[in-house]
């Protein structure tokens, strides 16, 4: 995951310090790069770029201008370049990038990009002839920050589970379609009218995934609700399409927010009839963590036939202004809460659910999400749940 942020070498710090992540590599003014500080953190396989722009002229301080911290870019390991890129522009893709070498003293490595939604790209890469820490141009470096006791040497999350796109209204089976034709992807779920909703909003979602699940897109768009356009009017107004969220897995999601909240970090609320409700307590069933556990964390419950999973939403990390699911009033989180527990009944022929958003933030800045999967149970990433 590649961000363009306003500056690369505090968010670095913050990603380090608060969410346990490693740095690794490292590219700016000292290694010949005139246009942008670039930092590679590590945390698990989770490897986030996080660019701020020295040059004002570079497109990085554009793109900020327009959108805030958020992400630019999703990049895609591939066997083949030059024969995705074929098959990509053959299919009606737009090519932003054509396929090149770039070379140090540690190998090549080939690249390409395409267009997605908003000002989102994915790079293709292929780095099969390539030993570096990262890509050409960036350097071995290693962290200055001094690591909270409490985390050393364990990691707070180890894998991406999935990304969340906010595309325009209407535009959803456009980009569904998208990647049908150019990257082959399937249909995983969907989740469409009262599955996630409140008084206030409501969105539409499909969830679209490689061949081995291992790549999954959930695709939002904005619902009226009850005809009304008040739920899609803040969306156009405040915000354009981009990547809304990052799904996090981690083995022990109780430990993971206990050290996520002990350094500041906000989580969205979770109304006590979530937990409380009788009926919501039915459908959440039996979990190996205690429910108590669950509520005084404010950890939600996903389950259907395959099992269940643990999740939780920080609220947005960037400044920008934009319109949520949930509101001030009770009626609104408890809507909200109802939804998460029974969005999971409507599904694609034949497919598992993915996760999806249950108080969704609507907004192209990123907003990070800790989840955890339980073994034997959803497909994707799996782990133990915490306790």
């Amino acid at each position: 995951m590649v961000w363009a942020v306003g500056n690369a070498t505090q968010a670095a710090q913050l990603y380090q310090v608060v969410y346990g992540m490693e740095l690794v590599a490292y590219s700016g003014p000292e290694t010949g790069n005139r246009d942008h500080h670039s930092y590679v953190l590590r945390s698990g396989a989770v490897r986030f770029e996080l660019r701020g722009a020295v040059d004002p002229d570079s497109p990085l301080a554009d793109h900020h201008r327009r959108h805030g911290d958020s992400v630019v870019d999703i990049a895609l390991e591939v066997p083949g370049v030059d024969r995705c890129i074929d098959h990509a522009r053959a299919q009606g893709a737009t090519v932003l990038v054509e396929p090149h070498d770039t070379t140090d003293e540690h190998g090549t490595v080939r690249t390409a990009a395409i267009a997605t939604y908003g000002d989102t790209r994915h790079t293709l890469v292929d780095r099969s002839r390539y030993t570096g820490p990262y890509l050409p141009g960036h350097v071995a470096r290693g962290s200055s920050v001094a690591r909270p006791a409490d985390v050393a040497p364990r990691r707070v999350f180890q894998a991406l589970d999935h990304v969340v796109g906010n595309v325009e209204y209407g535009r959803m089976d456009h980009w569904v379609d998208f990647y049908h034709r150019i990257m082959g992807f399937t249909n995983m779920a969907e989740f469409i009218g009262d599955d996630i909703a409140t008084d206030y909003s409501a969105l539409m979602s499909k969830v679209v995934a490689s061949g081995n699940h291992r790549v999954k897109f959930p695709l939002n768009e904005p619902s009226p609700v009850d005809g009304s356009p008040r739920s899609t009017s803040t969306w156009t107004s405040t915000a354009a399409p981009g990547a809304q969220h990052l799904a996090l897995a981690t083995n022990d999601i109780l430990g993971a927010v206990d050290v996520l909240r002990s350094r500041g970090v906000e989580f969205l609320d979770t109304p006590a009839a979530y937990y409380e409700d009788p009926e919501l307590r039915a459908r959440i069933g039996s979990v190996r963590v205690p429910i108590a556990e669950l509520q005084s964390r404010g950890i939600l419950v996903d389950r259907d036939e395959d099992g269940y999973l643990l999740q939780i939403f920080t609220k947005p990390i960037g400044d920008r202004p934009r319109c949520s699911s949930s509101s001030s009033s009770g009626t609104a989180r408890s809507a909200s809460a109802r939804a998460t527990s029974r969005r999971c009944s409507r599904r694609s022929s034949g497919s598992r659910s993915a996760a999806a958003t249950s108080e969704s933030v609507f907004g192209n800045s990123s907003g990070l999400r800790v989840s955890c999967v339980s073994a034997g149970g959803w497909r994707g990433i799996h782990g133990r749940c915490g306790g």
